[in-house]
């Protein structure tokens, strides 16, 4: 082979690999790394609000965290703060769904979801960041995605999640954390095994003057026209379905009141 043409076929070469990695990662990298000073900020929960992880694989990105079970190749559990001013309608492009880097063994990769028969469900909603650029595409990590039933995913869940907006429109800054149910007997999908919930479960919680209002949904991983009340389940019974402990660093005297009864009163359906 001449020189000119070994020269060529790398110049080639390079190019492809440029192109499939700003396709994949570069969109993220450089919106994640803008500094525009027009954008909402959106803090960080307290660490005090985070449920505890029962895989000790807690991610922290900016708009979001996570704890990740790789077993089952999505978060167990996804918490965020929604605020009336990240309430907007911005139009943005949906980037890539790509795998998330702050996870060390790897999120699954979307292609898992390819020919599933299953959309990639958001936990942290891409509509909950329209506010930011940033905030956006953060959500398009395949760390922040479970595997949900087209009309699962389009109905009852898209349903709730437009009433946790109508929530934070009215009464101000909430505390959100989702996931899935992940606990066996579960089917899986691709390669990598992703697993699929046979429930998905919210929790939204808020302050009133010095009361703590909380609600927690429990919701079959199948589409119904039933009424969102229909889904309230108390924090024990939460607890008791996916293993997690929501508020285990809060005072007993606190938690107590808080997890043994169902309270709707203050919340608008």
């Amino acid at each position: 082979m001449s020189r000119q043409r070994w020269w060529y076929t790398l110049l080639l070469m390079a190019c492809v690999v440029g192109f499939w990695w700003f396709d994949n990662y570069g969109i993220h990298y450089f919106n994640n790394n803008s500094n525009s000073k027009s954008e909402t900020e959106s803090p960080l929960l307290e660490a005090a609000w985070l449920p505890n992880s029962t895989t000790d694989v807690i991610v922290q990105h900016n708009h979001y965290t996570l704890s990740y079970s790789e077993p089952h190749e999505q978060a167990e559990w996804v918490a965020y703060q929604l605020q009336q001013s990240h309430l907007t309608y911005d139009d943005r492009e949906r980037p890539y769904f790509v795998e998330d880097p702050k996870v060390a063994t790897q999120s699954a990769d979307w292609r898992n979801y390819k020919r599933s028969g299953y959309d990639r469900g958001h936990l942290c909603p891409a509509g909950d960041r329209r506010f930011s650029l940033a905030a956006y595409n953060e959500t398009f990590y395949t760390s922040n995605i479970s595997p949900q039933e087209r009309h699962f995913n389009g109905g009852i869940w898209n349903r709730l999640e437009l009433k946790v907006r109508q929530w934070c429109k009215r009464y101000g800054t909430l505390t959100v954390i989702t996931g899935g149910v992940l606990r066996e007997p579960m089917d899986e999908i691709g390669e990598e095994g992703v697993t699929v919930p046979k429930a998905f479960y919210k929790v939204v919680f808020r302050y009133e003057g010095e009361t703590i209002k909380a609600l927690a949904f429990l919701i079959p991983h199948q589409e119904s026209k039933s009424h969102l009340k229909t889904f309230l389940v108390t924090l024990n019974e939460l607890e008791a379905a996916t293993g997690i402990d929501f508020f285990y660093k809060l005072p007993v005297s606190v938690t107590d009141v808080l997890e043994q009864q169902i309270d709707t009163s203050g919340w608008a359906f």
